[in-house]
């Protein structure tokens, strides 16, 4: 549903009944669609945690999770305005801002929510201990549609490995079906990114126990000198259950976009309220600790493609000049 940009005394209004009470009075909700992606996977967890904190701290807010088929689908639908703000992985934000295999995108990020250091999950009884050791084995690289199998992509191709060809390739339908094919043997290992990510975390609280599998110092180096953009990244010990030491792999941000025509002061009141409830939101979901303005600045791969309205929030707290 799109967003009409009046502002009646101070707040924020979409064509629609009054929904609210502040301070005794009636107001209007501002109502925002936020695509996530298939369910069981990392997005909708955090689309649906980051909903109900905006829409606790703020009345005018009613922020409506939707699944979709991810990152890939997130965003045409932006485009087209049938989302207002969207979840979109590090490398499809990449593709779509550098216009690699498609136009250059005039979508804005709102906010940088996590950063997400790629890595496979094996059985901790299996036999699989490198990535060398999985190719031509079944692996599930995630959900169709989804930034995951992007993310491996670029990764492999950085050791000189062809996702589609050295592995039995398995691209799921529904995110959360994965851990499943891991430990009943239909897939040798699962892809995924990320902190608290749930594929993972279903795999590490399973009787088996988990594995986890990332590149070593001399893969990052090579992947590093084919792609660039991908940055070292780092799983604090403790993040899964019986992860007892840090795991070093590489990575991108993942992005909240946003519609190109989202209204300056939309923008503007969405950084206001999430940045407002940094400490909040962390307290909710231990990946929402990364979810802060310095992030967004330091992650966006250029501070142009920071929407202008929350730009000029920032300005304001001083994260930017």
């Amino acid at each position: 549903m799109n967003i009409a940009s009046a502002v009646c005394a101070g707040i924020l209004v979409l064509g629609g009944s009054a929904a609210a009470l502040e301070g005794g009075k009636a107001i209007q909700k501002i109502t925002i669609s936020l695509g996530t992606a298939t369910p069981g996977g990392g997005f909708p967890l955090y689309g649906d945690t980051f909903a109900e904190a905006m829409n606790a701290a703020d009345p005018a807010l009613s922020i409506l999770p939707r699944n979709t088929k991810g990152s890939n689908e997130n965003i045409p639908l932006l485009e087209k305005g049938e989302l207002d703000i969207a979840l979109v992985a590090g490398e499809p934000s990449y593709e779509a801002f550098k216009g690699i295999g498609r136009p250059p995108t005039r979508l804005k990020i709102l906010t940088a929510m996590y950063s997400s250091p790629g890595m496979f999950v094996v059985r901790a009884d299996s036999p699989y201990k490198t990535i060398r050791d999985l190719v031509g084995h079944p692996v599930a690289f995630g959900a169709k549609g989804s930034g995951l199998p992007i993310l491996s992509r670029y990764m492999l191709d950085g050791l000189g490995l062809k996702q589609d060809e050295d592995f039995q390739s398995i691209y799921l339908d529904r995110a959360g079906d994965g851990p499943a094919m891991v430990l009943d043997g239909r897939a040798a290992a699962l892809w995924g990114a990320g902190i608290g990510w749930p594929g993972f975390a279903a795999v590490a609280a399973s009787p088996s126990g988990a594995r986890f599998i990332a590149p070593d110092p001399d893969e990052i180096a090579r992947i590093r000198t084919k792609h660039s953009f991908l940055k070292p990244l780092t799983v604090p010990a403790g993040s899964y259950p019986n992860q007892n030491a840090p795991i070093n792999s590489m990575g991108s941000w993942s992005f909240i976009l946003t519609r190109e025509n989202l209204p300056d002061d939309v923008a503007y009141h969405l950084a206001q309220t999430l940045h407002g409830i940094e400490a909040a939101f962390c307290k909710k979901l231990p990946q929402a600790c990364e979810t802060t303005a310095a992030n967004t600045v330091a992650a966006a791969p250029d501070v142009a493609l920071i929407h202008p309205g929350v730009m000029k929030y920032f300005r304001e707290i001083g994260v930017m000049k």
